[in-house]
């Protein structure tokens, strides 16, 4: 492909999330989308005033960003060192780490973000002394990764070094020297919109030349003098190339994003297993010759969206053919009804086609946040509706419930059933106020400012409106502004009042998207999901212009206004939003009689906190007329104002069954006020429901268990038996606790060797017994005769933190009917568990 022969078309086009956003001094930017000619509305031109997004963006500037920039202080702190060690001090030297300064740069970036729409000084003063920090961070050549800068990689092989390789460049396939870079450029062009302060932007400027230098044309200083040119294990790099090309102008980083979409597939394939597979990291062929969804499916997501960010920018028709195929195999056989992505837990990616567990799912939030991307800017590039229906399910369910209402506690993985006891959030059975690897958190940061600018885009006679919301803003046609006043409910109230105040009389076409779960017999695009017809009804959407009904043409899933406009015109469409049930196609075995309930955009769940118990007891089989289903909208608590739904329903008891109320509220809002249980698809007959009693315990226990030692306090039964702890200090339970020799073992038998998912431990610590957190862990498997260390998956590392199970995941397959955990104390301290959790493959990946 010829990037400079479409650089007129480049100059001109744009498709990224905060088009348009203002320059340093606040100029407004004026890049286009080419092909259909959209662009987006900048979220900083739209003036959000409803209780859905707005009350999100103020618990996001008081809560969210000051305690995600307080927990991404050691990133801080590892940038502080490795700017001393350039100075010439090496007192201090951080511990060895990949992708810790992404995490960083992500929620600096959703903080800039808020700065763009409300100035706070004291936040500004703040990133200005990170910015600095940063900047010293950076080697004169532009090389910016703190652990190849201070040295503390060295002497290793790839994994040896923590997966960074032991010198810059040498572990491409998974260092996330390029990862990194890409979310600080991002983050940088975020700030210098914001604040008109352009020092960061030159740091990521100087950095994209030096990568330019060593990957396509050849620094003596790497590699030997020979390029690189190898394309990077995590695609973030190249989406962020294109939006540092859109902020300056300079070609240079639009070809670069081309070359590294260009060489993948090509220069390199990975040939091994797992993360080392070709598919994981989607190097096993072309990007433009791939078909389907496979991998990790966050990297996947990045990916598609930088193909579709260089498809609109170059007009060149290279990856049209592949967005489509992917997009396709994505909604028909490989997406949650949630919007979720990335089924299966071993790879955090996609699985085969309609492989999609729901206690088992692992729908990575950062994975809902690319499927959010992606699908966005298939609209741009396409200006079909289909396309923001996909975003919007995903982003109003999956991304949505990857924070809480107050936020300050985090979902990684995203189930659609949990039992309220198996840990299935890294660690825990419900949410989680951080991670070790928090990238999560740190995109869900940059996503919540960005919404408003998802809600209009516009040609140059053409105004598309893509999500409701209560708000107010002003549209650029050629022929003159547009005033816009919003009022709606929405995502739980349909009616939607549009007023226009266009500059002068003028004529322009009005295109308002009609959802999918409005407008067909689906809730969401795709072959997967069906609505059931037992309970047809509620009213079809209507519009009405200065209140006159108007039967609208429908293009592409938008309903198509065309009229002379003046000042005060009212539009007021009107979506009913009844309660509607799901099934999905035979093929997903999963979900096989079993039915899942929607109100307008978002996913139905049923919580034990609301229905007395595990709510794996309820099935669902009688089927209301949707005016005859109790709707509310809760008045006080945390949910306040979210609309809950009951159901008449069938619960299996221990004396029989029974009949129930089923209460049910938005899958976005579960688990904000207890850990239990949750459900999403339910059973439409009670031969699928085993009872389940509320002292159960879930998580199968071994055949044996055995110790190096065990301290007269401690007895092994902890181990083995089904309790769950409550915390680090839970003496309801009792502890297996070891003697106080450094060097500790616990052996564990399994019944068969069945594939392992992930091994958990939750460590007593208790000072008065002089019980303490480990130094260090490690998990053996027994094979041929010897004990083996298990390969760990790459983000996963042997955590040592208290109140919660730390989890582990094998990087590749593993089989085996023994385990081994060694354990090194603290000094001279004893070491105590109080759980192991193991988890096993139910799918065949």
């Amino acid at each position: 492909m010829s990037w400079i022969k479409h650089l007129t078309f480049a100059i001109v086009a744009i498709v990224f999330l905060c088009v348009g956003c203002s320059r340093g001094a606040g100029e407004q930017a004026g890049d286009r989308q080419s092909g259909n000619g959209l662009t987006p509305l900048p979220f900083n031109k739209v003036s959000l005033e409803d209780d859905f997004w707005k009350p999100r963006l103020e618990t996001q500037a008081k809560t969210l960003i000051p305690f995600a920039l307080g927990k991404t202080t050691p990133a801080v702190e590892a940038l502080e060192m490795a700017g001393d060690f350039l100075a010439g001090d090496s007192t201090a030297l951080p511990t060895p780490h990949r992708y810790r300064s992404s995490d960083l740069y992500k929620v600096m970036e959703g903080a800039a973000l808020l700065l763009t729409e409300t100035p706070d000084p004291a936040l500004e003063r703040r990133l200005d002394k990170i910015i600095d920090i940063i900047a010293r961070a950076q080697q004169d050549d532009g090389y910016l990764y703190v652990s190849h800068i201070t040295g503390v990689s060295k002497d290793h092989d790839h994994w040896g070094g923590g997966g960074m390789g032991d010198k810059p460049y040498s572990f491409v396939l998974h260092s996330h020297e390029l990862y990194n870079m890409g979310h600080m450029y991002e983050a940088a062009i975020a700030y210098y919109r914001a604040t008109g302060k352009d020092k960061w932007l030159k740091v990521a400027e100087k950095n994209a030349r030096h990568i330019n230098k060593v990957f396509f044309e050849g620094d003596p200083d790497y590699n030997d003098g020979k390029p690189v040119n190898q394309a990077p294990g995590h695609q973030e790099l190249e989406l962020a190339l294109v939006k540092l090309f859109r902020v300056t102008g300079d070609s240079l980083y639009l070809e670069m994003a081309g070359k590294f979409l260009d060489i993948r597939g090509k220069t390199y394939r990975p040939e091994g297993e797992g993360v080392m597979s070709g598919t994981y990291s989607h190097q096993h062929k072309p990007p433009a010759e791939q078909r389907e969804a496979v991998g990790h499916a966050v990297r996947a997501t990045y990916m598609y969206s930088a193909m579709a960010d260089v498809e609109a920018l170059t007009n060149a028709g290279s990856y049209n053919g592949a967005l489509d195929k992917i997009w396709h195999n994505i909604v028909d056989s490989k997406m949650h009804i949630t919007g979720g992505l990335g089924a299966v837990h071993g790879i955090e990616g996609f699985g085969p086609e309609y492989v999609l567990p729901n206690k088992e799912a692992y729908n990575e939030t950062c994975a809902a946040v690319g499927n959010v991307f992606f699908n966005y800017r298939m609209f741009l590039l396409h200006g079909d509706a289909r396309f923001m229906d996909v975003a919007e399910v995903s982003l109003f369910n999956n991304s949505l419930a990857g924070v809480n209402l107050e936020g300050n506690r985090f979902f990684y993985v995203n189930p659609l059933e949990t039992d309220g006891t198996t840990p299935f959030n890294h660690g825990r059975p419900g949410r989680s106020p951080w991670f070790n690897t928090a990238c999560c958190p740190s995109n869900i940061a940059r996503l919540m400012p960005q919404v408003s600018g998802m809600m209009y885009a516009y040609s140059s006679d053409e105004v598309y409106v893509t999500l409701y919301a209560s708000n107010s803003t002003q549209i650029p046609l050629k022929d003159g502004a547009i005033g816009i006043e919003q009022r709606s409910g929405y995502p739980f109230d349909g009616k939607v009042q549009l007023t226009f105040f266009p500059e002068n009389k003028q004529d322009f076409r009005l295109k308002l998207r009609i959802p999918t779960w409005a407008l067909t017999d689906q809730f969401v695009p795709g072959e997967l999901y069906d609505y059931l017809h037992i309970n047809n009804g509620g009213g079809q959407w209507s519009i009405a212009v200065n209140g006159e009904p108007f039967e609208p043409i429908l293009e592409k899933g938008f309903a198509v206004i065309e009229r002379t406009w003046s000042s005060g015109d009212l539009v007021e469409l009107n979506i009913p939003m009844p309660v509607r049930f799901s099934k999905t196609i035979e093929q997903v075995g999963a979900n096989q009689g079993k039915l899942a309930v929607t109100r307008g955009p978002l996913v139905y769940v049923a919580e034990g906190i609301d229905n007395g118990g595990p709510v794996q007891q309820f099935f669902l089989n009688e089927f209301p007329a949707p005016d005859q289903i109790p709707q509310a909208t809760i008045d006080s608590g945390i949910l306040k104002g979210v609309v809950k739904v009951g159901l008449p329903a069938g619960k299996v008891t221990g004396s029989g069954v029974v009949s129930a109320d089923l209460q049910l509220i938005p899958y976005y809002a579960w688990n904000n006020r207890e850990d239990g249980s949750m459900i999403v698809w339910f059973p439409s007959g009670q031969d699928q429901v085993q009872f389940v009693n509320d002292n159960m315990a879930s998580g199968g226990k071994f055949k044996y268990v055995s110790a190096s030692s065990t301290h007269q306090l401690g007895s092994l039964t902890a181990i083995s038996g089904p309790r769950r702890p409550a915390s680090s200090k839970d003496r309801t339970i009792q502890p297996w606790i070891s003697d106080e020799a450094p060097d500790h073992w616990v052996e564990i038998g399994l019944t068969e060797a069945r594939p392992i998912r992930s091994i958990g431990i939750y460590w007593f610590d208790f000072g008065r017994w002089n019980v303490k957190i480990p130094e260090s862990w490690q998990v053996q498997y027994f094979d041929a005769g010897q004990w083996k260390a298990i390969d760990l998956y790459v983000t996963d590392d042997y955590a040592v933190d208290k109140d919660k199970y730390n989890v582990v995941h094998p990087g590749s397959d593993l089989r085996s009917d023994r385990l081994r955990i060694r354990i090194k104390s603290q000094g001279n301290t004893k070491v105590g568990i109080l759980d192991v959790d193991i988890e096993y493959q139910n799918i065949d990946t």
